[in-house]
């Protein structure tokens, strides 16, 4: 779900990689991307982060990208992005390109979320999953004026689970989800991207906006099902879809 894999090997004395933190990052710091592009050996580019937070491509199931105009090509996905320390930022996983080649378009998975994964691979061989059980999407200008809302920011309940984590807090649909652990939620994909990073038995804080007004509710996050599970919105008017988180 995030094409992050851990891999042990037997051997003493590596050099390793001081693992930075990828919230500290701001759009214009300079990074360096480690690779093999095509093959023709270990190389060094550098650039700056031109956005932070993709997602929505399609690349993987948790999509929170570094995005940055560091030169990336076949053969630098497993890569590492670094600061201008040396800390590892994030891991090069993908690139949008007509030739094939670097057009300034690179991705790279934050690496508080590879650390995340790695934890819990080398813990118990698996990814747990927090999971609060509604289905959510993005709230677009129609559906903000729809509910009265100043800002097209936050995650739209469209349906609660029954005997779901969300619903035992008394999460309802129409609730917008503002706040989720103590981080403003922007869309729908960041309240999944934050589920997922806490674990299933988690108690955390959500913030919604109900009937104009915001409501506070105590969530114990349950575990992720195993199953992919995504609905195309049934209005064609806005294209948005909704997400189970």
């Amino acid at each position: 779900k995030t094409d992050i894999a851990v891999l042990k090997i037997d051997a003493k004395d590596l050099p390793v990689a001081t693992l930075g933190d990828s919230e500290t990052l701001e759009v214009g710091d300079r990074v360096m991307a480690v690779g093999n592009p095509f093959g023709i050996g270990q190389t060094v580019t550098m650039g700056i982060v031109s956005a932070l937070g993709r997602g929505g491509m399609g690349i993987e199931d948790y999509e929170d990208f570094i995005q940055t105009d560091a030169s990336i090509n076949p053969g630098n996905s497993g890569g590492a992005l670094v600061d201008m320390e040396g800390r590892l930022m994030g891991i090069n996983t993908a690139i949008i390109s007509r030739s094939g080649g670097n057009q300034g378009l690179g991705f790279a998975v934050p690496v508080n979320l590879v650390r995340h994964v790695m934890d819990e691979l080398v813990k118990s061989g698996k990814v747990s999953r927090g999971y609060l059980g509604v289905m959510i999407q993005d709230v677009t200008p129609e559906l903000a004026k729809n509910f009265n809302l100043k800002e097209t920011t936050g995650a739209l309940v469209s349906e609660v689970t029954e005997n779901s984590a969300a619903g035992e807090a008394g999460l309802k649909p129409g609730d917008v989800i503002t706040e989720f652990n103590g981080k403003q939620i922007r869309d729908g994909r960041s309240l999944r991207n934050n589920a997922g990073l806490l674990s299933p038995g988690t108690k955390t804080d959500v913030k919604v906006l109900r009937d104009g007004k915001e409501r506070a509710f105590k969530v114990a996050l349950r575990e992720l099902p195993g199953e992919k599970a995504t609905a195309s919105n049934n209005s064609e008017s806005d294209g948005s879809e909704e997400v189970l988180a």
